[in-house]
Formats: C-alpha cells, structure tokens, sequence
C-alpha cells in the first residue's frame, strides 16, 4: 500500500486525480541526473537528493501545501561530464521537450501551479529558460527551486571549509556530507581527495560564482571529476545542510502556493 504522505500524483486512480488535484494545487517534478561526481560519489547523486527532498519536502508540509508530486526526472543535460563512462545525459534541446511535454501533461489535471525541483547545477539556466516557455506554451504558473543552489550560480554554503575557496560545486564538502547523510553506503571517503582550482581564486569575475559565466567541462579541471574537497565532509553537517534545506524548500512552496500575478491597483499598503 502507499504512503499518502509521500503524495505521489502516480500512485492515484484517475477518479483520484479528478477528486484531489485541484487549481489550487501545487505540483512539484524533481530534476536530478545520473553523472560522474568524481571516485568517492555514486553517480545517482543527484538523483538521489532531488527525490529524497521531495519525499521529505512531502511528510513535511505536503499535506498543508496541497503538493502533489511528479516522477523523478533522472536523465537531464549533463553532457559536462560527458566525458566519463557511467554519465547519461540530454541535449539542451532535448531536455526542453521533456520538461514541456511533462507540463502539457500536467497541465490536464487542472492544477495551475508547476514546480521545478532541481538538483543538478547543469540544468539551472535552461530550466529558467524552460520556466518562461511553458508559462507561455501552456498558461502554467512556474518554479524553479534547488535544495541546495551551486556556487556557480550564486549559493553561498555556510559549512564549506575556507579552503574550498567558495568553488565546491560537483563533489565538493556539502554535496558528500548530504549523501554521508542519506546514503552512507554509496559512499568512498577513501577516495575522497581536494580538487579546488585555487589558480581562479585571484579573479574577481572569471571564476565560479563571479560575474562572467564560462563554459566548462568536469575535466578541464583534472582526471578525478570533482571540482571542491570533499576530504572533511562528516554526516552531521549534512543531516543539518538537509533539513535546513527542507525547511527553505517548504517556506518557498508555502508563497508559491499562494502566488498570484498582477498589481494592487492602490499600490503597495503604507
């Protein structure tokens, strides 16, 4: 039997649908990708995170919410680790389908809220992209929301070691103290070693969370595929970086909820 507290739109009957998914609900499909993320991670890690934050985003405030949760999406645009035997991954292009032909899906249940959860950082420009094609395409209010934001789009981590330079962002201290937390036994911290490019440190902009975007591959920073150090990375720190997590995901969810567009014709309340 199911867990209704998981709210999983897949394990309802069609009356089901019907009766429980209403205008006012919020559906919420988890993004994550199967890719190298160096020797010491499974290369389900992002996986991994995105749908047990939906499951615990679910026991949490789902009920509340009125969230109801779409399949996991584990193959996405992940072709900077293209390189290594293990990644699967789509085209920017083909990705964009995926994610619009889910929303048209979804967009027959009547909900008027759809909500992007991602958890893989190669997919972050094109879902904001993705976010304005399907307000456009099919009248859905859209999401894009991250447990845990990578550095080199703008997430700042408050337990990353100093060295790590601010540039943890595949692999790194946080992502393996998350999966030392949820999945211990997928874990190598025998293999776990530092892999920082400290030569971009010095720049101001050219350099992971700085102002200049570049394109980049996993290897050009090295053979092992991680970009971070993972070497001090414990599962305290990261059953405390998930739970914060769950609980920003539910204060976001909680506005998305009651979004709406449009002015105050008497202007903001003085």
């Amino acid at each position: 039997m199911s867990n209704p507290a998981f709210r999983l739109i897949e394990e309802l009957t069609l009356p089901q649908v019907r009766e429980r998914v209403r205008p006012s609900s919020v559906l919420v499909l988890p993004i994550g990708s199967v890719e190298q993320h160096g020797p010491h991670l499974p290369l389900t890690t992002d996986r991994l995170i995105a749908s047990e934050a939906a499951r615990a985003v679910a026991r949490r405030c789902g009920e509340a919410l009125d969230l109801w949760f779409l399949p996991t999406v584990a193959v996405s645009k992940a072709n900077e680790h293209a390189w290594a035997p293990g990644t699967l991954w789509l085209r920017a292009e083909t990705l964009l389908s995926v994610v619009n032909d889910v929303a048209a899906s979804a967009a027959t249940t009547g909900a008027r809220r759809l909500v992007f959860l991602n958890s893989h950082g190669g997919n972050t420009a094109l879902l904001v992209v993705a976010c304005r094609e399907v307000r456009l395409a099919h009248g859905l209010q859209t999401f894009l929301l991250h447990p845990f934001l990578p550095p080199d789009h703008g997430g700042r981590s408050t337990s990353a070691p100093a060295g790590e330079l601010g540039m943890g962002i595949h692999g790194g201290h946080d992502e393996t103290s998350i999966m030392l937390h949820l999945r211990p036994d997928l874990v190598d911290m025998g293999l776990a070693t530092r892999r920082v490019p400290d030569r971009l440190a010095a720049n101001r902009h050219v350099r992971f969370g700085g102002s200049v975007p570049f394109g980049w591959t996993s290897d050009d920073f090295g053979p092992d595929g991680h970009i971070g150090d993972p070497v001090g990375a414990t599962a305290r720190e990261g059953r405390e970086l998930f739970q914060g997590a769950v609980e920003m995901l539910c204060e976001q969810l909680a506005e998305i909820a009651t979004f709406e567009f449009g002015v105050d014709p008497e202007g903001p309340s003085r």
